[in-house]
């Protein structure tokens, strides 16, 4: 007579509901504390930002139109009237032509950091030299470009703007992007390699689109924070009424109209500033929006 023996049935997993009430109630109590703690945290957080955007707003909302965004600003501070049509065009070309400049050195700065140079003398010396740069105030960074291009073409301009501007971005896009390539699994590249796929192509077909949404926040932060700064623009770019839409001689943004505005004593000048605050800030969130549209378009998606 022969036995069979019998394997006993797999145990059902356990509803989440049930495993979570089987826990201790201290610990219970110390996870519900922590959850509200941390949701305390980001509403206290958001409480200057909201009373930010709120003044802003408040303030700048009656003087936006069509004809404050394209009309020329007025030569005399104490004028009312007139716009930030040169401030907004100054404000687009030059950070454009800066984004233009940093965006793709430092995402292929980050690249070679990451995937290729790992821990050899130069990738060190790129790392370091990035993190000086980026404790570097921006109106020194404003000095070295009037030192070293203004004196020497002996001229203001927007393009001078775009390469202080272009200084301050890069560090910024280099360490973020590299971070965000740091987190790519490897496990990733090297089923890339096993299908016989060559280095670059693996960056190219699999790292990259698995980074793109860090890389692109890091990369607009960086722009934000270029398209705030001031004096590296009052600095080198000059000072224009009308708009300028070249890289070629003197011109203006927004930021650099904020500060000359706000620092007026007459009212038409500071109300022109509270306008020019609340452009800048919708102009850098459109870029915002239309970027993360653009990096879920070639982002990896789960299934």
């Amino acid at each position: 007579m022969t036995t069979t023996a019998t394997r006993p049935a797999a145990a059902a997993p356990v509803p989440a509901d049930l495993r979570r009430s089987a826990l201790p109630l201290r610990r219970r109590l110390t996870d519900g504390f922590s959850k509200s703690l941390m949701g305390l945290a980001l509403m206290i957080a958001l409480i200057p930002l909201g009373l930010v955007i709120f003044h802003v707003a408040s303030r700048g909302l009656a003087l936006i139109s069509w004809d404050f965004l394209i009309e020329d600003i007025p030569n005399s501070a104490r004028r009312a009237g007139g716009g930030m049509g040169p401030a907004v065009a100054g404000t687009l070309v030059i950070t454009g032509a800066a984004a233009a400049m940093a965006i793709p050195l430092g995402v292929l700065g980050a690249i070679y950091l990451n995937e290729y140079g790992k821990q050899n003398a130069l990738a060190r010396l790129i790392r370091t030299m990035s993190d000086v740069m980026t404790g570097v105030p921006s109106v020194v960074m404003g000095l070295f470009i009037y030192v070293s291009y203004v004196l020497v073409v002996k001229e203001q301009s927007g393009f001078a703007a775009a390469l202080a501007l272009g200084c301050l971005m890069l560090p910024v896009i280099i360490r973020s992007s590299e971070e965000m390539l740091r987190l790519v699994p490897d496990e990733l590249r090297q089923a890339s390699a096993a299908l016989g796929a060559r280095r670059w192509k693996t960056t190219i077909s699999v790292v990259l689109p698995a980074a793109i949404s860090g890389i692109v926040s890091g990369v607009m932060l960086a722009i934000a924070r270029a398209a705030g700064e001031t004096a590296p623009v009052v600095l080198v770019a000059g000072t224009i009424f009308t708009a300028n839409w070249s890289l070629d001689g003197a011109n203006t943004t927004l930021a650099a109209q904020i500060f000359k505005n706000a620092g007026e004593p007459f009212p038409a000048a500071q109300e022109r500033a509270w306008g020019a605050a609340l452009t800048l800030m919708v102009i850098v969130l459109l870029f915002t929006v239309a970027s993360r549209l653009i990096s879920s378009r070639f982002a990896i998606k789960e299934r």
